[in-house]
């Protein structure tokens, strides 16, 4: 099948449909009142971010520019959906807040969200850096383009980046009339309708803009429990902007934005069970028989589940801004002032089965963000140009946690023969309310240079210096309150109360502990840090250039807030005390390397990119599973060396007005080359506890010892296909005044692990999804029909084990087939 898949990539040669782009060495992405993305004559590219004209294929980074066009035709109105034409990019999301960007493979820890981590995808909306990845799921209202940098972008952004960047860019107020408006309908109920206005206020000085988006679409999993579909979208988005222009040299934009979401979902199920070294009878198979329990169906893709909670994903997210720019002559001075907040309210069914084992497992959290960033850059074109910038970013999140365990937790989590597994009553109530504050303080200076010292070789060197200052505070309370037991328990009083107790009251409390643990404690960060890179690249010739760049790049350290694992993980502990050695992270460190070549051929018909890198990362920030085989949340962790390399490709042949062709496609290499104390794969898992070398029993083995840490040094990175690609194209006719088209877009990748350690039972198979539209346009008008997963392609998303070592794998399915229509017209 790869054979073949090969051949018709090679076949159709191409690039992203729009225009493949790379960021000006010398100039930031995050000016974006000033990047203006133009087809010239020839078909390119031209960006003015250095305020001047450039072709973006003279740029040496690695880069792919989305235009709106090519969102609206292929429905990726979000950065889950864009992924599918971008192999280098990987989101995953189990919820909005649980959600993680990565570029090849770098980023975020994959798993459960950890306030206290820092991100290494910088995610700009008009030049705004946006501090939390769950308040980037919104949807893209009146997109201009969407580019996606590759590499570390520190040098030349506000807040730094490791691992790349997803600059947004909505459309600027104009000061000629204009609206256009878009309306989608398809199967599931799904209804999409988008509009946005614009026009002078004053003649030559005062402009508006007014965009708006409302998505609904029905769930596509039923829950037998309530008889509701799960999975529906209900999406609302608006945004207002001011151009105000004094003189030709000064302007200023200011923006508000306004988003609400509030879908049902997001709902994980039973996909496969994979065998541990519990014991058996506290492993899924037999719980689930001693409490009468059948899962409605073993196959995920039959789209049914049996939750016995509430389910809900709301959030609300918006903000507003004030760019400035002031052309002083040789250069101009830029201000970006910003205020955005995110707020979020879920609901969940955590423990994954309709037995009420978890009924509550929520974290409902705010957060808000100021950023203000002063910049200048030089204008022209010059031997020598520069870009210096100063950047400030303050960020506070206060989240209220709670987990409450129902009358089945007793049974399902502790041993179901001893008496306290027998009495509902020891764990039905038991709740942990938590309360978690983190504050962050950035500061960075940071410049890049450009310098030609003779006609085609380019040398351009960046600095950064970088402050980060992070506290935080998680306080557990325990509680429960029901006929047989009623107590309160914090961090600082739960020992005394363990200590009075004895014989069974002392081993019910100890069980009532373990499950849920009072903890407290304040982690602190803070640390100073330079990083750097330089480029040097070479016009071969005006459609042949080639770059070489070395990048060395920071991840500020981060703390751990949700939750600290025990100091011990045994059945028998005689303490309650926590790991406080975890409570905070060290920073990651980068060691890039990358070359590239940037090639046009047959007058610029045909576009071939290339680019190799090589990227080293020292103290790997990763989320790792607790040891404990009741808590539900892992923390962060180092991992001593992570290496990530690869080859990419961008592509694209346009013949002719009447076809056009792409694939892109990556090869990524990601692994643990150091990771020596890494929690174990769920197989190895379950059983007592052993720091003795080799007497852990086989893995899957009920009842065997199991390793407390495991060496995965040499396994792959979770979430990384080998193998990624896109492709397709589009081809038209003319039908009187108009024409009528056809697209095509398809995509693959490779099988991933979908697990923080590697496991035999976590691997999601690859998959390919297919993409079909057919239209007709004339002039400002639009309308096609489209098919999304043509083929109806069975695959998960995301697999995730269900805490306690049961041996239950859940999954969450990808979106079935999907068809409808949508209609556009712009005046």
């Amino acid at each position: 099948m790869f054979a073949q898949l090969t051949s018709i990539l090679l076949a159709s040669a191409a690039v992203v449909p729009d225009a493949p782009a790379a960021q000006p060495d010398a100039a930031p992405a995050q000016v974006q009142a000033q990047v203006q993305a133009q087809p010239a004559a020839d078909g390119d590219v031209v960006v003015t971010a250095r305020r001047r004209e450039e072709r973006a294929q003279d740029v040496p980074i690695a880069m792919s520019v989305i235009g709106s066009d090519t969102i609206d035709k292929t429905g990726a109105f979000n950065v889950n959906r864009l992924q599918q034409q971008q192999p280098a990019l990987q989101f995953y999301s189990s919820n909005p807040r649980n959600s993680s960007i990565n570029i090849r493979g770098l980023g975020t820890p994959f798993g459960l969200t950890n306030d206290g981590i820092e991100q290494g995808v910088g995610f700009y909306l008009d030049g705004v850096y946006v501090g939390r990845v769950g308040a980037s799921t919104f949807d893209f209202v009146d997109i201009d383009r969407v580019e996606v940098l590759r590499g570390p972008q520190g040098t030349l952004y506000g807040k730094n980046t490791t691992a790349g960047a997803v600059n947004i860019t909505t459309r600027a107020p104009s000061f000629s009339p204009e609206a256009k408006f878009e309306a989608s309908g398809g199967d599931y109920g799904y209804v999409q309708l988008k509009g946005s206005v614009s026009g002078p206020i004053t003649s030559d000085t005062l402009a508006a803009r007014l965009s708006a988006s409302f998505t609904h679409r029905g769930g596509t999993i039923k829950d037998t429990t309530s008889d509701t579909y799960l999975q529906k979208l209900d999406n609302f988005s608006v945004r207002g902007q001011l151009l105000w222009k004094p003189r030709a040299d000064l302007d200023f934009r200011l923006t508000g934005d306004y988003n609400v979401q509030n879908p049902l979902c997001c709902v994980q199920y039973y996909a496969r069970l994979a065998p541990t070294q519990r014991p058996t009878n506290r492993q899924y198979a037999a719980l689930a028989a001693a409490a009468g329990y059948t899962v409605p169906s073993t196959n995920a893709f039959d789209r049914v589940t049996d939750l016995d909670a509430s389910i809900n994903s709301r959030q609300e997210m918006g903000g507003a801004s004030l760019v400035g720019n002031w052309d002083i002559g040789p250069a101009t001075i830029t201000s970006v002032s910003a205020w955005r907040y995110w707020d979020w309210k879920p609901a969940n069914d955590r423990d994954f089965v309709g037995l009420p084992i978890t009924t509550v497992s929520q974290n409902p959290s705010q957060q808000k963000q100021w950023s203000q960033e002063l910049r200048i850059a030089s204008n022209g074109k010059n031997t020598l140009d520069y870009t210096a910038g100063v950047f400030y970013f303050h960020q506070t999140i206060n989240t209220q946690g709670s987990q409450v365990q129902g009358t089945a937790a007793s049974a399902w989590l502790l041993n179901p023969t001893s008496a306290d597994g027998k009495n509902p009553n020891v764990l039905n109530g038991l709740t942990s309310t938590n309360t978690i504050n983190f504050k962050n303080d950035s500061f960075a200076v940071f410049g890049k240079l450009n310098w030609q010292p003779i006609s085609g070789l380019h040398f351009a060197p960046g600095l950064r210096v970088n402050y980060d200052k992070k506290s935080g505070f998680y306080d557990s309370v325990v509680s429960i309150h029901n006929s047989q037991y009623d107590f309160v328990a914090t961090a600082a009083n739960a020992q005394a109360m363990l200590d009075a107790k004895t014989g069974a009251a002392k081993t019910t409390f100890q069980n009532q502990l373990n499950t849920l643990a009072p903890q407290q404690y304040s982690p602190r960060f803070s640390a100073w840090n330079v990083s750097g890179d330089v480029t040097l690249s070479y016009d071969v010739t005006s459609d042949v250039h080639a770059y070489a760049t070395y990048a060395r790049a920071f991840k500020s350290g981060g703390i751990n807030l949700s939750g600290l694992p025990l100091a011990s993980t045994t059945s028998t502990l005689t303490s309650i005390a926590v790991d406080l050695t975890k409570q905070t992270v060290k920073p990651e460190s980068e060691d890039h390397f990358e070359v590239g070549l940037k090639s046009q051929f047959l007058d610029r018909k045909l576009t071939l990119n290339l680019a190799g890198f090589w990227t080293d990362v020292h103290d790997y920030q990763a989320t790792v599973n607790n040891g404990q085989t009741t808590v539900i949340r892992g923390y962060l962790a180092n991992a001593g060396l992570v290496r990530v390399r690869g080859v990419e490709f961008d592509a694209s042949y346009r013949p002719s007005a009447r076809v056009n062709l792409y694939t892109n496609g990556a090869y990524t290499d990601a692994k643990y080359l150091r990771f020596t104390n890494a929690p174990c794969a769920p197989e190895l898992t379950g059983g007592t506890v052993t720091n003795v070398p080799g007497a852990a029993g086989p893995a899957g083995t009920p009842g065997a010892l199991s390793p407390a840490s495991c060496d995965i040094s040499g396994t792959v990175l979770p979430g990384i296909s080998k193998w990624s690609f896109s492709f397709g194209g589009e081809v038209n006719v003319p039908v009187g005044d108009g024409q009528v088209y056809a697209g095509y877009d398809g995509s693959y990748r490779s099988r991933f692990s979908s697990n923080p350690t590697v496991s035999a039972y976590t691997w999601i198979d690859g998959y390919s999804l297919s993409n079909f539209r057919l239209g007709y346009r004339q002039d400002s008008f639009n309308v096609f029909g489209w098919v999304r997963n043509a083929f109806n392609q069975n695959y998960y998303e995301l697999l995730s084990t269900q805490s306690g070592s049961t041996g239950l794998i859940v999954g969450q399915p990808g979106d079935p087939r999907t068809i409808g229509a949508t209609i556009s017209k712009s005046f």
